[in-house]
C-alpha cells in the first residue's frame, strides 16, 4: 500500500470537506487517486442516505431567496433527522448553497426538478448527498416552489425565527408604483407573517375543496339536527361562513387587527398606495 502523506489528506479535506480520518481511508482504499477518493466519499453519502431511507426527517431549515431583481422568489424545505444536525456546518453550508440553486431551478415547483439543477458543475443532489456523508443522517428536500411576477407587483417572503416555517405571497398591484411604495411592502410582509401564525387552508372558499366543505356542512347539520326544520339551512350557512371567515385567507381577521379583515388591510394599504391590489397565490411550508 502506498504511503499517504498528509499533505494529500489535507488536500483531499479542502476538496471534499470531510473528516481527516474518512479522507485518509478513502485515499488508502485507491493508492492515493484523489478522484477515486472523492468517489468513494461520495459512495459513503449515498450508502447512508439508503440505509437511513426510512428515517423521519422533522427537523431542518426553510430557505428562502428572492432575485435581485424583485421579480422571482423560491423557497424550499431542507430536512434532516435531529436538531443538533441542522445545526452542524456541514448542513448550514448546505442549506446557503440551496440558495443559488432556488434561483437556478427552472420548474415553479416539483421536489425532484430542484435536485436536478445544475450550478458550478453540480446538481442539487450532490450537495445533499456531500452533506450526508459527512453528517451520518439522512438530509431531503421536503418542499419546494417558486413564484414569478407576469406584471406590477411585489412578492413578500418571510421565514419564522426559528427557520421551520416559511411563507412567499404573489401580490399582483394596479401599478409597479403600487406595489413599490414602501408602506405597502410593510403590509405585505405584515401579511406573511400573518399566514405564518394562523396557516389559513386557502385564499378564498373557491379554493378549497369540495370534499371538504361538505364534509364541513355534514358536520353542521349533525350538530343542529334537532332544531326545527326551517331554520336549520340558516344555521348551517351561518357556521359555514364562520369556518370561511376562521380557514381563508382574505376573510380572517388580520393577526395584528383581529377585528379587520385580511383583505380590507390589503385594499386600505393599496388605496394609501394609490392604487388597487390583490394577492394571487400564497405558499407556506413547515418542518416537523
Amino acid at each position: 500500500m502506498a504511503e499517504i502523506s498528509s499533505a494529500v489528506v489535507m488536500k483531499l479535506r479542502k476538496m471534499s470537506g470531510q473528516g481527516m480520518m474518512d479522507c485518509k481511508k478513502a485515499l488508502e482504499e485507491c493508492n492515493g487517486n484523489l478522484d477515486e477518493a472523492m468517489t468513494i466519499l461520495r459512495k459513503k453519502g449515498l450508502a447512508t442516505l439508503t440505509k437511513r431511507a426510512d428515517k423521519e426527517t422533522t427537523e431542518g431549515k426553510v430557505v428562502c431567496v428572492t432575485s435581485s431583481d424583485g421579480k422571482q422568489a423560491a423557497m424550499a424545505t431542507l430536512c434532516c433527522e435531529t436538531d443538533f444536525v441542522a445545526k452542524t456546518d456541514a448542513f448550514i453550508a448546505a442549506a446557503d448553497s440551496m440558495k443559488d440553486f432556488l434561483l437556478a431551478c427552472k420548474a415553479e415547483n416539483g421536489v425532484d426538478n430542484l435536485l436536478a439543477t445544475e450550478k458550478g458543475g453540480k446538481k442539487f443532489s450532490d450537495i445533499i448527498t456531500e452533506c450526508v456523508s459527512k453528517t451520518g443522517e439522512k438530509t431531503t428536500v421536503g418542499d419546494y416552489a417558486k413564484l414569478s411576477l407576469k406584471g406590477a407587483g411585489h412578492i413578500a417572503t418571510y421565514v419564522h425565527f426559528n427557520g421551520k416555517i416559511g411563507v412567499m405571497i404573489e401580490f399582483e398591484t394596479s401599478t409597479q408604483a403600487v406595489a413599490d411604495n414602501e408602506q405597502f411592502k410593510t403590509i405585505a410582509k405584515d401579511i406573511a407573517m400573518h399566514v405564518a401564525a394562523i396557516n389559513p387552508i386557502s385564499l378564498d372558499s373557491s379554493g378549497i375543496p369540495a370534499d371538504v366543505i361538505e364534509r364541513e356542512k355534514a358536520i353542521a347539520a349533525d350538530q343542529v339536527k334537532d332544531k326545527p326544520a326551517n331554520i336549520i339551512g340558516k344555521i348551517v350557512e351561518g357556521k359555514m361562513n364562520k369556518f370561511f371567515a376562521e380557514n381563508c385567507l382574505l376573510q380572517q381577521g388580520f393577526v395584528k387587527e383581529e377585528k379587520v379583515q385580511v383583505q380590507k388591510i390589503l385594499a386600505d394599504a393599496a388605496k394609501a398606495a394609490g392604487g388597487t391590489a390583490k394577492i394571487i397565490k400564497f405558499v407556506r411550508f413547515a418542518i416537523g
